[in-house]
């Protein structure tokens, strides 16, 4: 007997690396989130609630990651979508981050310089063939009956 031929779009080398990034930078943005947010009580009292609130934002916003980053493994277009906007919105938190404290200088410019690299793979051509596949498929298609 024969198989029967698969409707399943396998996911590339590319976009498996993308996902295993997002999840590293995902985490690491919740870290350091943690760490801006403890790191209030080193600042003066007049910066304790921006301190806090950027800490809080990039810890969301890494929570929010994560969940993204298992919607992109299954070719979701709208975590793709999704995960940029909350990038950007990192970016900009971080960058707040950068020019308000100075103990986060260097690892909020390495946060953005991955995060950006996440994204931009996430827009490669290999990874969009993907993301543009799985929503070419029929509903259903690929799931045993």
């Amino acid at each position: 007997m024969s198989a029967p031929p698969s409707d399943t779009v396998r996911r590339g080398v590319v976009l498996t690396i993308v996902v295993v990034v997002v999840y590293i930078v995902a985490f690491a943005d919740v870290a350091l989130g943690i760490l801006v947010l403890l790191s209030r009580y080193d600042v003066p009292a007049d910066d304790v609630l921006i301190v806090s609130l950027l800490g809080a934002g990039i810890v969301l916003f890494g929570l929010l990651m994560v969940a993204l980053a298992s919607a992109l493994a299954r070719g979701s277009r709208l975590a793709r979508a999704l995960l940029t906007g909350y990038v950007s919105l990192l970016v900009v938190l971080q960058l707040v981050t950068i020019f308000s404290t100075d103990d986060w200088d260097v690892p909020a410019t390495v946060q953005v310089l991955v995060q950006v690299v996440a994204v931009v793979l996430v827009w490669v051509p290999p990874a969009s063939r993907y993301f543009t596949a799985r929503s070419a498929r029929p509903v259903g298609a690929g799931t045993a009956a």
